[in-house]
């Protein structure tokens, strides 16, 4: 089975769907036949340019419905998640301007926090309890 995605006229992904492996080969072109519309197929084991099974990446990660697709880089990218995020070119996925705390913790970006402080951002977060 192969994933492809349907992209608007402004190359944002609108659906995403199964295809039966006897139309992979030419599945762009099979889905847009017998669906209509601009399809792209995608790689639902690519994460940042990684195939997560070691196989080899396609288009830097799997397409997601409001994501783009990016013709020039032939990548997917999701939404950026905050303004001040920036995209890292190699994996096409959207960093923060300062590194997550790693000491086992769980913290949550504050937008606000990182405009007011750009030293700040990431806020320690306490899950809430039953």
């Amino acid at each position: 089975m192969a994933h492809f995605a349907e992209i608007d006229g402004s190359n944002i992904v609108t659906r995403v769907i199964v295809v039966a492996d006897e139309h992979e080969a030419d599945g762009e072109n099979w889905c847009n036949g017998f669906l209509g519309g601009t399809w792209k197929q995608t790689s639902y084991n690519t994460l940042g340019g990684v195939h997560l099974l070691g196989g080899t990446p396609f288009r830097k990660n799997f397409a997601g419905v409001g994501g783009k697709y990016d013709a020039t880089r032939d990548a997917f990218i999701s939404p950026q998640d905050y303004p001040s995020w920036v995209l890292n070119e190699s994996t096409c996925q959207w960093e923060a301007p300062n590194e997550c705390p790693n000491d086992g913790g769980i913290y949550i970006w504050d937008e606000d926090a990182y405009q007011a402080d750009n030293s700040k951002g990431w806020e320690s977060y306490t899950p809430p309890t039953e």
